[in-house]
């Protein structure tokens, strides 16, 4: 019998500021819902500052790394800007992402075969900064190896396409997509980089994927914020646990 390592859970809260935002105004208060999540089991909080500041905006980062008590996940882009922002707030992490104002989310992983130059010396800075980077990439063998390279100690497995296919009924794409995510989790753990994943994840999904022993960290927000609405984002945050630690089950016993 194996044993697969504690899973993480990363709660979003993008889109309570969304919420925010579309009215104006402080209400509702992503910090409030940060609290709220972390007292219902979440293990941290994630948030993603974009360029064009749609839901989470800087005075929202300050706040939450001043005043939660578990680590803060700043998700952003690789620009000069983000990078001197992030390295003010000095969270626990942050996660580096592709970002286009014209998207409605993040549509796929972060070229970093294509940016390593780039990305090279803004990782060496978070490291520097005592900051831990993640890098949002597609489960692609390439990405996964250059991700090393740039001694990045985390990546986070994008998930999108993988749940949607399972979303759309489209099973072979569903299966084919599975394999990716499988074969690079191992791929990435065998080259000495934490795993975590995210982006589209359900109740069903987060329980097949918990399995996964070499993925140590999950980010969901927009699923759990949508849940919340109906049964209230405490009950949400804990059905999830319960998902997690149902397909994590498994891992132990495999």
């Amino acid at each position: 019998m194996s044993k697969a390592p504690p899973l993480r859970l990363g709660v979003n809260i993008d889109h309570i500021a969304t919420l925010r935002n579309a009215r104006g105004g402080r209400h509702p208060d992503p910090l409030r819902a940060a609290f709220a999540a972390i007292e219902a089991g979440a293990d941290g909080i994630t948030a993603h500052l974009r360029e064009d500041r749609r839901h989470i905006r800087d005075a929202d980062m300050q706040r939450l790394k001043a005043e939660i008590s578990k680590p803060l996940n700043f998700e952003m882009a690789a620009t000069d800007d983000m990078v001197r922002i992030a390295l003010g707030v000095k969270p626990h992490a942050v996660c580096l992402v592709p970002e286009r104002r014209e998207e409605l989310t993040t549509e796929g992983g972060l070229d970093v075969v294509g940016q390593h130059n780039a990305l090279a010396p803004v990782i060496a800075r978070f490291t520097d900064a005592g900051i831990r980077t993640s890098l949002f990439i597609a489960a692609d063998p390439a990405q996964i190896e250059m991700a090393a390279r740039l001694k990045s100690p985390a990546i986070e497995i994008h998930t999108g396409a993988w749940c949607d296919a399972v979303n759309d009924g489209d099973m072979a794409k569903a299966d084919a997509e599975w394999q990716r995510v499988v074969a690079g989790a191992a791929l990435a753990r065998s080259a000495g980089l934490e795993v975590h994943a995210g982006h589209g994840l359900d109740y069903a999904t987060a329980e097949t994927i918990a399995a996964l022993p070499e993925i140590v960290e999950l980010n969901i927000g927009f699923y759990m914020i949508g849940e919340a609405l109906f049964v209230g984002l405490g009950e949400t945050i804990r059905t999830m646990r319960a998902a997690m630690e149902r397909g994590r089950a498994r891992a132990v016993a495999a």
